[in-house]
């Protein structure tokens, strides 16, 4: 068995003693990621019954097992990942590699001509711990998130994207703040302290 890095090894022991981890597993959510979305939730309303959202980047589903919760049925959630995705009540799942223009243009197919009112992107890439290739790559993801998000988001639509801060941080908040109306920086309080993540939530696209 290959000999696990000293950050992989870090990480390890973190995610085991995490507070939300352990709060995840006991309430049944698939990620501690879901607590992210749950804090914007609650300051920011994004998601109500009736909405049509579409979860980039999903798997393993916390997202899309959290806003499924609150759509309660009424509406429609679309969800996309080049990795399977175990099945969940009121989730649509599209398999396919964000990055090549089919799978979104399979997503796109499925809104059937409607817009989205809610663009969720918590992608990020494989991190190496090299931050020189890590960050332009999770730049790319998210450049690539606001692409779709314009395509898609009705004139009342939101966006929310998580980023990192670093090399290209401020010109992506610069294109965001010049193509939507408001734009606003949320770091929740379940996002590890150590973390250059921060996340982005724009509304109203500019026409």
């Amino acid at each position: 068995m290959p000999k696990r890095s000293k950050s992989s090894a870090r990480w390890l022991a973190e995610h085991f003693s995490d507070a939300y981890v352990k709060r995840a597993q006991q309430a049944g959510w698939r990620s501690r990621a879901v607590f992210k979305l749950e804090e914007v939730q609650r300051r920011d309303r994004l998601i109500r019954p009736g909405m049509t959202v579409v979860d980039l980047g999903a798997a393993p589903g916390g997202w899309s097992q959290y806003a499924a919760k609150i759509l309660a049925g009424r509406g429609t959630l679309l969800a996309l990942d080049i990795l399977p995705m175990q099945p969940l009540n009121g989730v649509e799942f599209i398999q396919g590699d964000f990055t090549e223009p089919a799978a979104l243009e399979r997503v796109l197919a499925r809104l059937g001509g409607r817009s989205a009112d809610l663009v969720l992107s918590d992608m990020a890439p494989n991190i190496s711990g090299d931050k020189a290739m890590d960050q332009p790559r999770a730049m790319h993801l998210a450049e690539l998130a606001l692409e779709f998000a314009r395509r898609a988001l009705g004139p009342e639509g939101a966006f929310l994207v998580k980023t990192f801060q670093g090399v290209g941080f401020a010109d992506y908040l610069q294109a965001l703040r010049g193509g939507f109306r408001s734009v606003v920086i949320r770091k929740p309080k379940s996002s590890r302290t150590r973390s250059r993540e921060l996340y982005l939530l724009a509304k109203q696209p500019r026409v």
